[in-house]
């Protein structure tokens, strides 16, 4: 029985593990783990300024003095981006190791500004300008596919977020492709860039057996736990096919294939640090299964789910549908909902209730 199953992975395998948390002692013993980056999202962001909260209060306030006519969100951002560099700083070891394929920390462009691709390619060049390993995390929105070829084209490396299905995940790495051609063709540097494209498994999982109760459908339980490894697993096959650069990055875990069944790809797997917990704890000794298909019967099913075949064919979604996919309009509004709470933190600091 292995001591330390994800430590095993990451010296046996391709697949490299990311802490989905910038907690500062998550991420540290993450990396005792073996691991070489970090993510993060507006709500991943306030739970690490909760998880600290009367020393981010005192820099609040500080931030506030330093910046009068700064607005509630402004000295919010600054607060992430102080969260941010700080968590950055314990992965430039891999960083420098990785020449720039790990060693990443993750920071979410404003979810407020995913209409808007110009603000979303200005913050990108801006949160990338903070330290030398920071990843930017643009959405799979139908606007966000057209910020990410741009970003990806100015230098940034991207994290692609927001994005559940195959259809998604393809389209964004495929214009981050176009980013780094137009790069190659003035002869920009592109050797030391470190672009992900992220897929939510577990987001997909939820939005599956919501559809499934609200519509009353016929379908396994148990194979429901499947929808995201599939979908991973198919987006891995076509990425292989297409000769695509990024690397795919699976997130916001809900069950235990959702490790086991992607060891093996050059990937990432980024688990919550609980999650990472609990894989420890197994004693289990991962194997490659990345390459070993999902069963037929269990594909059958799911296909029963007309979102599910939306998300796993590779044409099962238009761009402009990204965005008004279940699982794209429900993760939207939890992180438009966690920048409201980071605003009200900071309002209490700086109009505190009489």
């Amino acid at each position: 029985m292995t001591t330390s199953p994800l430590r095993t992975m990451t010296e046996t395998t391709p697949t490299a593990l990311w802490n989905d948390s910038s907690t500062l002692s998550e991420l540290t013993a993450a990396i005792g783990w073996g691991a070489v980056g970090a993510t993060c999202n507006p709500v991943i962001a306030l739970a690490a300024i909760r998880a600290d909260l009367p020393r981010w209060q005192a820099r609040i306030a500080e931030l506030a003095l330093a910046h009068p006519t700064a607005t509630e969100s402004q000295l919010g951002w600054l607060v992430v981006e102080e969260v941010s560099v700080e968590a950055a700083r314990l992965l430039e070891p891999a960083f420098a190791e990785h020449r720039g394929r790990n060693g990443r920390l993750s920071m979410q462009t404003d979810p407020r500004l995913h209409r808007d691709a110009a603000a979303l390619v200005a913050q990108a060049e801006h949160f990338a300008s903070l330290a030398p390993n920071v990843i930017v995390k643009i959405p799979a929105t139908s606007v966000g596919i057209e910020a990410i070829e741009e970003a990806t084209y100015r230098g940034v490396s991207i994290n692609v977020t927001v994005s559940f299905t195959v259809p998604q995940a393809v389209a964004a790495g495929e214009a981050i492709q176009r980013g780094l051609a137009r790069r190659d063709a003035e002869r920009l540097t592109t050797a030391e860039m470190g672009p992900v494209v992220t897929i939510m498994v577990g987001r997909l999982d939820d939005w599956l057996k919501a559809v499934v109760a609200r519509d009353g459908l016929d379908v396994d339980p148990e194979h429901l736990e499947w929808a995201g490894v599939a979908a991973f697993k198919e987006a891995y096959r076509v990425f292989g096919e297409r000769g695509l650069r990024p690397r795919l990055l699976a997130a916001a875990y809900r069950n235990d294939l959702q490790w086991t069944e992607l060891v093996g790809g050059d990937v990432v797997l980024s688990p919550p640090f609980a999650w990472q917990e609990r894989f420890q704890a197994s004693g289990h000794d991962p194997e490659p299964r990345m390459g070993k298909p999902v069963d037929d019967v269990v594909l059958s099913s799911l296909r029963s789910i007309p979102d599910f075949v939306r998300a796993y064919e590779v044409d099962g979604l238009d761009p402009v549908e990204f965005d008004t996919f279940g699982a794209t309009r429900h993760t939207l509004r939890q992180f438009l909902e966690a920048d409201a709470e980071l605003d009200r933190i900071v309002r209490d600091v700086v109009v505190p209730a009489p």
